[in-house]
């Protein structure tokens, strides 16, 4: 048995509580803006409930994940998805090829290389293909909010083991997206008020060479 470097547990395969307000944004992103790309891979895949409820949206979706407890889940329930072990640190491309989206939601804040993360994905899109990428947001009222009611350490995860490591803001992110070889990335944020927000889902463009 490989060691659990995800950061999370799968006791299932039900999606989780971040799901309620990441999913529906996601969804909506996909039907409003990419009617005509059905091929989706997915950086992170879990215990493969976002893919399942991809699949159900007529999506066809192929995935990894770095944890083998999610992985067993997958295959179990959701036998007919495309789903495996491996991580963003692998060539993927050449493996698996390229698509047209790739999703990867509330990953790269447990990556301990974000660069190596950010290739991956760059590398795993076709030319003209768009990332969609979720991670917890951070900005200075959010944290002054945290700050304020206590709640700081609970947030910052330190006794988690493999968990939260990095913390993006949209400057960050938006940095290492553009390192990375990204253009046009934009950000939506979802959960609460905007100042207060969950997560922030960032889309980032591979050019049409």
């Amino acid at each position: 048995m490989k060691e659990n470097v995800s950061g999370y547990r799968y006791a299932d395969h039900s999606l989780n509580s971040s799901h309620d307000y990441l999913l529906p944004a996601v969804t909506t992103i996909l039907t409003d803006r990419f009617t005509s790309c059905k091929r989706i891979f997915e950086l992170g895949c879990g215990n493969g409930s976002v893919a399942n409820a991809l699949s159900e949206l007529g999506f066809q979706v192929t995935g990894v994940d770095t944890s083998e407890e999610g992985i067993a889940q997958a295959h179990c329930f959701y036998p007919n998805l495309n789903l495996h072990y491996g991580s963003a640190y692998e060539d993927l491309r050449n493996k698996y090829g390229q698509f047209p989206l790739v999703i990867s939601l509330e990953v790269v804040e447990h990556v301990y290389f974000p660069r190596k993360f950010a290739k991956t994905v760059y590398d795993l899109l076709e030319p003209g293909g768009t990332a969609i990428i979720s991670t917890p947001y951070h900005g200075y009222w959010k944290n002054v909010a945290l700050a304020l009611s206590g709640k700081m350490d609970a947030h910052f995860t330190a006794l988690w083991d493999h968990g939260h490591i990095k913390f993006w803001s949209p400057k960050t992110l938006q940095s290492l997206l553009r390192e990375a070889g990204f253009k046009d990335i934009l950000f939506k944020r979802v959960g609460r008020i905007p100042t207060l927000a969950k997560s922030m889902i960032a889309l980032a463009g591979k050019e049409v060479r």
